[in-house]
């Protein structure tokens, strides 16, 4: 996880100012670098700060090319080549070397055909790369400067034009040189030919990933919409070989993400690697529970669990706080997630797994609110803030945990900088309240149709947002839900191998239930594994969004809607 910024000045170089350098060294506390370069019209300045996750040594950034004067900021993971050429070290390197090859093919023809060449050189590169990503990339030899994000837009990168110049960033800042910060779209990269004489402004031009690019972010999300006899929906149970191939493919994407974790700081006495945003809910109980296939079981995993005292639930519940009974432990993620922590600890006994009560007051939350709101910019709805808030809390990782010596509570802050996220399960697999009334208004093809919005939308509703607040404090979030493999596994299925819309609601009886016990529809592919791997509780547990599970939502207005503008 890196911060990474650009600018481009017709005049003298423009610097970031404090509070973004700030950002910028709170996203990579590892190290900050700078390098900067003139041309024809004016400045280029560079920066990066690294968290470094990947390699056995500090790789520092940005990367410099000695003989052309190539220069590469680079923010995510590369975890392969071709979805199979597996990269291990330091990914930065390589996506460095691969994008300085592309661009030293292409041949010296008059410029509008070379920026064309070096156009599709650097997209048909980047488009060889498994993993989330943004980036800034100076061309020296052509003087052209690339920057974009994956995809699927799974890191974060924003962008703020003035008439004499450009200024590319992790984050936002309160104060620009004039203009506003938009998210950079994920639907292709942008290029800037710094040399051009036509004008001193700079000429920006996007470039739309190649049509040859197999990225999922390009699939549609079925593969066909309706059944010959729609009556006769096929039945999804225990036995259908789509819960096995969810198990497989679910796996592949983890160890992916998990087997080569960084190792924790020499001064730190903290065993833990790796923790887990943990609702209890079931994208992230299933995560957890095949992370615990997959760990050696000396390693902890920490479950971070968020609750907010919200004076508005308490107001009209007439509640009361008492030793046993407060704030935070009527929270709805935090009755759900002690519950699945307890079956973990059953059905996975070998492990520790380490709760961690993370408690937010409500004085605390306004205290931290101006900050979030600014993280979050150009995002500005009331649900924007109340999603990060939840994750803003959750990623800076302190709150309590059981002590192992006495009956109560200690302090502690988790070590891990490596995060999981079952965000995308959801919008692969029809978890939300809406796709439910999609399939009663319109069948498997409204259904469908809701689903592919909410899919394209990840980029650029959710996945900036999140990684703004997230990578803050120096954590990186990764998502098994999203690898590309898994998502062209998943999007190939027809939707009545997701989810049991339509299905009946007897359960089979290869799911064995105890009493009357059925699954929902939502979701039901992931249902029907985690009861496979012996988690009948947590595979029933019904769908709740994060701001109303940790009480995030509506904490001064009971009014407020979601969609209303932050004031």
């Amino acid at each position: 996880m890196c911060g990474i910024f650009f600018t481009y000045s017709s005049g003298s170089e423009l610097a970031p100012s404090t509070e973004l350098l700030h950002r910028l060294q709170c996203r990579g506390p590892d190290h900050v670098g700078k390098t900067s370069s003139k041309c024809s019209n004016g400045s280029l300045l560079f920066i990066s700060s690294v968290l470094s996750l990947r390699g056995d040594r500090l790789i520092g950034q940005p990367l410099n090319d000695p003989h052309t004067g190539s220069v590469l900021c680079f923010n995510g993971e590369a975890w392969s080549l071709d979805e199979g050429n597996y990269i291990f070290g330091n990914d930065t390197e390589v996506v460095f070397d691969l994008l300085l090859q592309a661009t030293a093919s292409v041949d010296p023809l008059p410029l509008p055909a070379q920026q064309i060449q070096a156009d599709e050189a650097v997209v048909n590169a980047l488009s060889r790369i498994s993993g989330p990503y943004a980036f800034i990339y100076y061309d020296a030899r052509h003087r052209i400067v690339f920057y974009g994000r994956d995809p699927l837009g799974r890191r974060s990168l924003l962008s703020c034009r003035w008439r004499d110049g450009i200024m590319v960033s992790s984050v936002p800042c309160t104060a620009s040189a004039g203009g506003d910060w938009t998210e950079v779209e994920a639907n292709g990269i942008y290029a800037i030919s710094s040399d051009s004489t036509e004008s001193s402004e700079p000429l920006e031009r996007h470039i739309a990933w190649s049509k040859k690019c197999d990225h999922p972010a390009a699939l549609r999300l079925w593969k066909k919409t309706t059944l010959e006899d729609p009556i006769q929906v096929p039945m999804l149970d225990l036995n259908h070989p789509a819960v096995d191939a969810l198990l497989e493919n679910l796996r592949h994407s983890l160890a992916v993400r998990i087997v080569q974790l960084p190792p924790l700081h020499s001064n730190s006495n903290a065993s833990t690697k790796l923790a887990i945003l943990f609702s209890g809910g079931l994208d992230c109980t299933l995560i957890a529970r095949i992370v615990h296939d997959l760990l050696p079981e000396d390693q902890d995993v920490d479950l971070l669990n968020v609750a907010f005292e919200n004076p508005r639930v308490l107001k009209a519940a007439g509640a009361t706080s008492s030793p046993t009974v407060t704030a935070f432990s009527q929270c709805p993620d935090r009755v759900t997630g002690l519950k699945s922590y307890a079956e973990l600890q059953r059905v996975c006994p070998g492990r520790r797994w380490r709760f961690v009560f993370i408690d937010i007051a409500y004085s605390e939350f306004t205290s931290h609110r101006p900050q979030i709101i600014s993280l979050i910019h150009p995002r500005q709805t009331e649900m924007d803030l109340s999603i990060a808030c939840a994750l803003y809390f959750a990623a800076r990782g302190s709150g309590s945990v059981s002590s192992s010596t006495s009956a109560g509570l200690i302090q502690y802050t988790t070590a891990a900088r490596v995060f999981l996220s079952g965000l995308g399960a959801d919008e692969l697999f029809a978890g939300y309240t809406r796709h439910a009334t999609a399939f009663t208004r319109q069948g498997h093809e409204g259904l469908a149709h809701e689903l592919e919005l909410d899919y394209q939308r990840l980029g650029e509703r959710n996945l900036g947002r999140d990684d703004r607040v997230i990578s803050h404090w120096a954590r990186e979030v990764r998502y098994p839900y999203l690898d590309e493999k898994f998502l062209r596994w998943a999007l190939s299925l027809p939707l009545w191998e997701k989810c049991g819309f339509g299905q009946s609601e007897i359960p089979p009886r290869s799911l064995n239930c105890e009493g009357h016990c059925v699954l929902e529809p939502s979701k039901k592919l992931l249902r029907l594994l985690l009861w496979k791997l012996g988690m009948k509780s947590a595979a029933a547990e019904k769908k709740r969004a994060i701001q109303f599970g940790a009480r995030s939502a509506k904490m001064e207005a009971g009014k407020t809607k979601g969609t209303q503008i932050l004031s």
